[in-house]
């Protein structure tokens, strides 16, 4: 048999000609990610060493990306105090991709990778961070590890002990009808094979639907692919994703595109008709918790959130923007936008998305992940009913375990924002005048 997009991957990481399901490697790895969550990595670094007597350093800075993006800027003396102690550790170890709190190059990790041209198809990407699964969407086998395993990474350069996982092939074929967006995608499949359905296994995305998808929608795919089970998502690279890094990462050199063999041996195929889905609404309080928008109609809400790692990017605001434009967010609802890094947020004023939002009583924010963690910026209060955007809705999830979160796609959250309940946007009243 041949092998998947993952078997191949990590049978040149691992100096193999050929892997099979259940085989064990050690890749070379070819990023390593981690947010403020890297002042526990550097902790479990400095113990690899203690008692050596030798100098604790990384084994290549030019493969290590930090990014600051859950707590900024800083909340709290003891976040500010371990950002300075990160700053210490990048400066001290030669560390260039390193994102801080500022304007010009700042943003969430998931998004800073792509966008800088950091991730490249073929490579193995790991990362401190269980969506570490979106950069899948440039054709890479990305997935989340833990301080301890981070930290022998950084060490070594390599990932111990890794098995390589089985591979479901999702086939989603079909136009997706207006304002049925990615996220509606994900919802579906997260729905239909529930929350551990691809438990220890990859998903690998297939079929006309994601061919003709931006690498934006990619990513919602692949980042949410995790709230599956999944190990990690993939799209095969093809000429989207050579388009988007020489036109987006701005990179000169693109990688030959590879794709699974025609003989690949999968778990399991699951097929997806596009034509037919509608808007999909997760409910409290698990991902999986699907329902169409339909059984979700006239639920009150009191916060809509727009943003995140998964849903935070200029395609996502132009959408929302367009709904919100010339209307208003209802009375008594709270609509906060984060946008997923600097350079999407400059867009986005450019083209007066931001301005529409605004105008709309919309709060824009910098970008980041607090709201969506609930740990900065946005908590809610006892019995409030939020509308997200953002990847997961578990109990406590944005910061209240007395509040509910429901997950949507940007359509949906910005036409419920102007009634103020969960509203199917292909039956948004027009607008006056129209």
């Amino acid at each position: 048999m041949g092998m998947t997009m993952v078997q191949k991957i990590l049978a040149r990481a691992s100096g193999q000609k050929r892997l099979k399901t259940g085989d064990v490697v050690e890749p070379a790895v070819d990023m390593a990610m981690s947010h403020e969550n890297a002042a526990l990595v550097i902790n479990q670094f400095a113990e690899i060493y203690r008692d050596t007597g030798l100098e604790a350093k990384i084994w290549d800075p030019s493969k290590i990306a930090i990014i600051f993006d859950h707590r900024v800027p800083a909340e709290s003396s003891k976040t500010a105090t371990n950002q300075k102690r990160i700053r210490d550790f990048v400066a001290k170890q030669g560390i260039t991709r390193f994102h801080d709190i500022r304007g010009d190059e700042g943003g969430i990790c998931h998004q800073i990778l792509p966008e800088n041209g950091y991730v490249l198809p073929g490579q193995v990407v790991v990362g401190t961070d269980s969506h570490t699964t979106s950069h899948g969407a440039l054709g890479a086998f990305a997935f989340g590890i833990g301080a301890t395993e981070m930290a022998s990474v950084w060490a070594l350069g390599r990932v111990l002990n890794v098995e390589v996982p089985g591979t479901i092939k999702a086939v989603v074929e079909g136009e997706l009808p207006e304002f049925v967006e990615p996220k509606d995608v994900i919802l579906h499949l997260i729905g239909r094979i529930s929350a551990e359905g691809a438990n220890f296994k990859v998903i690998e995305f297939h079929g006309s639907t994601i061919r003709n998808m931006s690498t934006s929608g990619r990513l919602v795919l692949c980042n949410m692919s995790v709230e599956a089970g999944a190990t990690s998502g993939i799209v095969p690279p093809d000429r989207e994703t050579a388009r988007y890094l020489r036109r987006e990462a701005r990179l000169k050199t693109i990688p030959r595109a590879f794709g699974p063999d025609s003989n690949a041996e999968y778990d399991r195929v699951i097929e997806i008709d596009a034509s037919k889905l509608e808007p999909q609404v997760a409910f409290p309080h698990t991902v999986d918790n699907v329902k169409p928008i339909g059984e979700a109609a006239s639920i009150r809400i009191q916060q809509i959130v727009i943003g995140s790692c998964t849903n935070g990017r200029l395609d996502d605001l132009a959408t929302a923007a367009g709904i919100l434009r010339g209307r208003k967010v209802a009375r008594g609802v709270r609509m906060l936008v984060f946008p997923a890094s600097f350079r999407i947020y400059r867009e986005a004023m450019k083209k007066g998305h931001l301005g529409s939002l605004i105008d709309a009583g919309a709060v824009v924010m910098n970008p980041g992940c607090g709201p969506c963690l609930g740990v900065h910026q946005g908590a809610l209060a006892d019995g409030d009913k939020a509308l997200a955007t953002t990847n997961r809705n578990f109990k406590g999830r944005m910061g209240n375990p007395n509040a509910e979160v429901y997950l949507c796609s940007p359509a949906t959250a910005a036409a419920s924002a102007i009634t103020g309940e969960i509203t199917d946007p292909r039956k948004l009243p027009a607008r006056k005048g129209e």
